[in-house]
Parts: C-alpha cells; structure tokens; sequence
C-alpha cells in the first residue's frame, strides 16, 4: 500500500533535497534521538483520543485526509521550514504557490486575478470582505454585506471585526437563499456584497448564484462565492442537478471566490485561498516593509495578503498535489468528488425508501453535493431530536461516526402539511458527510450499521 511505502519515499527525497545542498561545511545539531522516540510514543498513544477521521466509516464532519503526497511533502518541505510572507524567506515554495493558485483559478476559468494561500478559509473570506470594506471607504460600492441564514457564521463575525453591517437573508427549505428576501433587503439600498455560498456547512446547499447574478444588473452590488466547502464541485457539473449546476456554470462572473483545499482538496490543514477576478484589488494591500523585501524585483505574496508569516510547505503540499492528480474534469481527482456525490445520492435514497419508517429526509429534495441529513420519524420535534442524540451514540459504538445538526422543523414537512404550532422550531438530525472517495465503495456497511443503530434505539422507545 501506499501508506506504507511513504516513509521510505520520503527517506529517499529528503536525502536528494540534502545532496542539494551538500557543498556547505557539515554540522551535526544536538538531537536527543532517545527523547525523542519517547516523546514521540507519548504523542501517538495521546493521539487516539481521537475519531478515526481518517476511516471511511467516519462519515460525521467535513474531515478528509490528506493524500498521502501532501504529507510527504509537507514533511519534506519542513526540512527548511519556508515561509511564503516574501521570496527570502521561500524562494522556491513562493514560486509553488503562484503556479497552485493559478491552477484553481482556473478551475473557474480565470486567466487575470489577484490571489494567493491562506491558513484558513476563514481568513480568505475575512480578505475577500476586506476589499469590500476598502472599496466602500472609497465611494466605490455600498457598506453592507448580506449572506444567507445559512452561510457560515464567520461571515457575521468577520463583518463585525471589519466594522461592516451585516444582514442574514432567509432561506428557502433547500437551505438556499431566498431570492425574493434577497431582493426585498436590495430595495432598502446600501448593500455593497451579497455572499453568495455554493455548498454550505449545514448541508451542503447551493445558493442560486445565477439569479444573484441576475440581481447585481440592476443593484450594483459586489458578489463574493464562499465556496470553501463546495468550490471544487466546479470540475464534474454532470454529477449535480440541475439548479446548482446553473449556479456553477457562472462562478466566473463573480467578484471573488474563496476555496479551500484542506477541505475536498486533500490538504493538510491550513490551506485556504481566496482570489479576485480583478487583479486591480492588490492596490489595497499596498504596504512599505523594506525589511522583508531586498532580494527580488517580483512580486512577493506578502504584497497581496494581509497576513504575514505563512507556511511554505502548504504551497508545497498542494503543488505537489496537484501535480499528482490535477484539477481537471474527468480527471481522477475530480472521480473522487463524483465518488462522493454518488455516495450521498444513493444514501439519501436509501433514507427517503425508508422501509423501515424509521427516517424523515428534506422535502425539499436530496444532496445538492455531497452532505446528507435526515431527521428520526416522531410524533414531535423533541422526540426525534431526543432520538437523533441516541441513534449517534449508538452508531458510534458500532465504529460508524456521524454528526449532529439543528435545521428547521418546516424542511421536513410537505408544503401545506406542517405540524401545527412548528413555526421557527428546531429539530436535532443526523448528518453524514460522504467527502471521501472511499465512502461510495464502503456505503453498505454504513447502511447497516445506521438500521442496526436506529433499529436498537427505536426498539428502545417502543
């Protein structure tokens, strides 16, 4: 196996990367090597204390490992440990990560943008709301900022660190933003960015980017895609329904765009990006530092990020990665998103079949991309979220991991239907993120792990 042949890959080209430099005069540094061995067994009995994200029965959060040529060269990178801040401080890695970066844009068909790495995708959205504060300051564009209810919090929080108003627009029972509620709030004026999310943490629903689109031609606003979660979902169109591949068939027309390649991009953590459609936006980041900047005319990334140190060996990882298995339809990377989007489709046909009675998918339809919820057949919604609790402990002592989420009452009851007295409530589900290859070829094992579960706990109540 792979997993197994890595170590020694990486023996053989850590001592190429040496050789590289052998013309130096040799030292040894002092190395406790016994300490070390001891340490490192601590950590890896400690290490357990973990879920087995790893394992393609952990179908719980959006966790899927890093392939294992991103370890290696992440590991191999450290050796010099570069930081991709300015070319003296990573000369070759910064060069990596200009031509990674450039790769995922063009996922979305950009040859002319502004863009780089970040540690997180939270700070690649907090740049991309940045600019949009910076071109309001401006006179450019309106002050506010306005995301779904579903979009990710850090869109709420961010605004408030940058100063900026920020509106949550309803969602309609697919968890997509609702497109009259958009417009009402544009009637209103001052809205600068509406945050369009193409698949979101909750469940993995596509914002109609295409309608939005439709929206900024009469309100002039700017148009961010989070697609931190789902953006690469960009490379196998054919495998979405229809409403969401509309919505990706024009992320180029957005203003920016956020991804995240430690998400479905088999990246260690952190390893965010975020990118401007026009490279004029660098004019924000403008900055003296005659410290960091002497060895090179070139750009350096430090010019066009707000923050500083950032590790080079996540450029690495990921160029190293993509030139493994490169960002290209049809390709085998893009046959792994595929993978899970079938798995999730099977999965949630499985649940609405529900021979059992025990399950209660959305009414509004399955997974967008690869993320499933159910909710426990009840007669209230205290008792299926009573029973959700239950059904999750009881999976994970059968080594099946999933996850826990609160969604509202109303997208599990047929239009017109609806329990008497549901209005805003909550109801506790259960949700699986099938984001790993794997999980297409291992979806009856979690199928009878969930009913042996479910059927033990139902037994319970009965």
């Amino acid at each position: 196996m792979l997993q197994d042949q890595v170590p020694d890959l990486l023996r053989r080209a850590t001592a190429l990367l040496e050789d590289e430099f052998s013309s130096l005069p040799a030292f040894s540094p002092a190395v406790d090597t016994e300490g070390i061995e001891r340490v490192l067994g601590t950590v890896a009995k400690r290490l357990a204390d973990n879920y087995p994200y790893f394992h393609p029965l952990y179908a719980g959060q959006m966790l899927k490992s890093p392939h294992p040529v991103a370890r290696a060269t992440y590991a191999l990178a450290m050796t010099i440990n570069p930081n991709n801040h300015a070319r003296d401080g990573g000369r070759a890695s910064s060069v990596m990560e200009i031509e990674a970066v450039r790769e995922i844009a063009g996922i979305f068909g950009w040859n002319e943008y502004l863009g780089h790495l970040t540690s997180s995708g939270t700070l690649a959205n907090l740049e991309a709301l940045w600019v949009s504060g910076q071109l309001a300051d401006a006179g450019k564009s309106g002050k506010r900022i306005v995301g779904s209810e579903q979009a990710h919090y850090t869109h709420r929080r961010i605004s408030g660190v940058l100063k900026l108003d920020y509106t949550e627009i309803a969602a309609d029972n697919r968890g997509r933003m609702s497109m009259e509620a958009l417009e009402t709030e544009l009637r209103k004026g001052g809205v600068g960015t509406v945050v369009a999310t193409l698949g979101s943490t909750a469940i993995g629903a596509v914002d109609p980017l295409d309608q939005i689109l439709a929206l900024k031609e009469r309100y002039g606003f700017r148009v961010h895609v989070d697609g931190a979660y789902g953006g690469y979902f960009r490379l196998i169109p054919e495998a979405l329904d229809e409403p969401a591949r509309r919505a990706y068939a024009c992320m180029s027309q957005a203003d920016s765009i956020v991804i995240d390649p430690h998400k479905h991009g088999l990246q260690p953590y952190g390893c965010g990006c975020v990118l401007f459609h026009d490279h004029c936006m660098g004019q924000f980041y403008k900055h003296e530092s005659p410290y960091t900047y002497f060895t090179s005319k070139e750009l350096h990334l430090g010019e066009i990020s707000l923050e500083c140190s950032r590790a080079g060996a996540a450029a690495v990882a990921l160029w190293a990665t993509q030139r493994l298995l490169p960002l290209a339809p049809g390709g085998e990377f893009a046959g792994g998103l595929a993978s899970g989007r079938r798995a999730a489709v099977e999965l949630d046909r499985r649940l609405r079949r529900n021979e059992s009675g025990y399950f209660q998918a959305l009414a509004g339809g399955g997974p967008e991309l690869d993320i499933v919820v159910w909710k426990l057949a009840a007669k209230t919604a205290e008792e299926a979220s009573e029973m959700a609790q239950k059904v999750f402990v009881a999976c994970a002592a059968r080594d099946l991991h999933l996850a826990l989420v609160q969604l509202p009452q109303l997208w599990f009851e047929p239009e017109g239907c609806a329990e008497t007295g549901v209005g805003d409530s909550l109801v506790t589900c259960l949700r699986s993120v099938l984001m790993k290859p794997e999980h297409e070829a291992w979806l009856d094992r979690i199928w009878e792990r969930l009913i042996d579960a479910t059927a033990e706990v139902m037994g319970e109540q009965g």
